[in-house]
C-alpha cells in the first residue's frame, strides 16, 4: 500500500513539471481577445481608385492609443504613390457597422532599424503595453497578430504562434551588390540584434505586435519572412522562418514624438 501514496506523488510533480509549458498555450485565446482590438491594417486609399482602400501591413495602437508603430517599409509605397496621385496614408480597423478608415500620418521613422510612428485621427484604440525585449531568451513562446494577405483574406485579425529560434545580428551574407542598398551597408556596419522566430508569417503580416502569449506584453515587430524562391514563394512555400525587430528599438521613435509607453 506504501508504493500508491509516491505513485501518486510522483505523478503530481510531472504534472507541476508540465504546468509552466501548458500556460501560455492556455492564456493566449484570452490574450487575443485583449490584443486584437489595438491591431490594424496599414494601407492607402484614394477615391479615384478601385477598390479605393489598399492594405499594405500592419500596426498596432501604442502610448495614447492614438498612435501606432509600424514598419517603415509598410509606409514607404505610399509616399510614392502620393507624388503621382490623391493617395492618402490611412490605418483600418473593424467596428461594430464593419471596417473603420482612418486618416493617418508618419511623426517619426527610423529607416536603419525598418520602423514608423504613425499618429491616425478619430477616438483612441486600446493601446498594448510594451515589455522588455532585451529579456527575449531562444525557445520563449511568442505570437503574432496581424493581417496577412490582407487584400485577399479581408479585414480579420489572424495570430500565429511560435518561439523565438534564435537572437541573431541582422545581417545578410547572401546580399548581391545589387541589394546593398544605404540603408543595408549601416546595418551590416552596425549590426543589432534581431529575433529569428520558428513562426510562419506571410506578406501583410509586416508590422504586426510579437508578443508573449500569457501576458500580451508586446516584445518585437515582426518585419521580414525568409523567402526560399522571391517573394512569391512566401505565399506558396512558406519557409516558417520568420524576423522580428526588438521593441526596445522602437521606445526612441516614442520619445521623438514626446509619448509615454503604456
Amino acid at each position: 500500500m506504501a508504493r500508491r501514496p509516491a505513485r501518486l506523488a510522483a505523478a503530481l510533480t510531472a504534472l507541476a513539471l508540465l504546468a509552466p509549458v501548458a500556460a501560455p498555450a492556455a492564456a493566449l485565446p484570452e490574450t487575443v481577445a485583449r490584443v486584437a482590438p489595438a491591431v490594424v491594417a496599414v494601407g492607402s486609399w484614394a477615391l479615384r481608385r478601385t477598390p479605393p482602400s489598399h492594405y499594405l501591413g500592419t500596426g498596432f495602437a501604442v502610448a495614447d492609443g492614438r498612435h501606432c508603430l509600424t514598419n517603415a517599409h509598410v509606409v514607404a509605397p505610399v509616399a510614392e504613390e502620393r507624388q503621382a496621385a490623391e493617395v492618402r496614408l490611412a490605418v483600418f480597423s473593424r467596428g461594430p457597422g464593419g471596417v473603420v478608415r482612418r486618416g493617418a500620418r508618419v511623426v517619426a521613422e527610423d529607416r536603419d532599424h525598418d520602423l514608423a510612428l504613425l499618429a491616425f485621427d478619430g477616438p483612441p484604440l486600446p493601446a498594448l503595453h510594451l515589455g522588455d525585449s532585451r529579456a527575449v531568451r531562444p525557445g520563449e513562446a511568442v505570437a503574432i497578430t496581424g493581417f496577412p494577405i490582407g487584400m485577399v483574406l479581408g479585414l480579420h485579425p489572424a495570430t500565429h504562434a511560435g518561439i523565438v529560434a534564435a537572437v541573431v545580428p541582422v545581417t545578410d551574407p547572401a546580399l548581391s551588390s545589387r541589394r546593398l542598398t544605404p540603408q543595408r551597408i549601416r546595418q551590416l556596419r552596425h549590426p543589432f540584434p534581431i529575433f529569428q522566430l520558428d513562426l510562419t508569417a506571410y506578406p501583410g503580416n509586416s508590422g504586426s505586435p510579437l508578443y508573449r502569449p500569457a501576458t500580451g506584453e508586446v516584445v518585437g515587430v515582426v518585419n521580414a519572412v525568409l523567402a526560399k524562391k522571391g517573394k512569391e514563394s512566401a505565399l506558396t512555400h512558406p519557409s516558417g522562418i520568420s524576423y522580428a525587430l526588438p521593441i526596445h528599438l522602437a521606445r526612441p521613435l516614442l520619445a521623438r514624438a514626446g509619448l509615454a509607453p503604456e
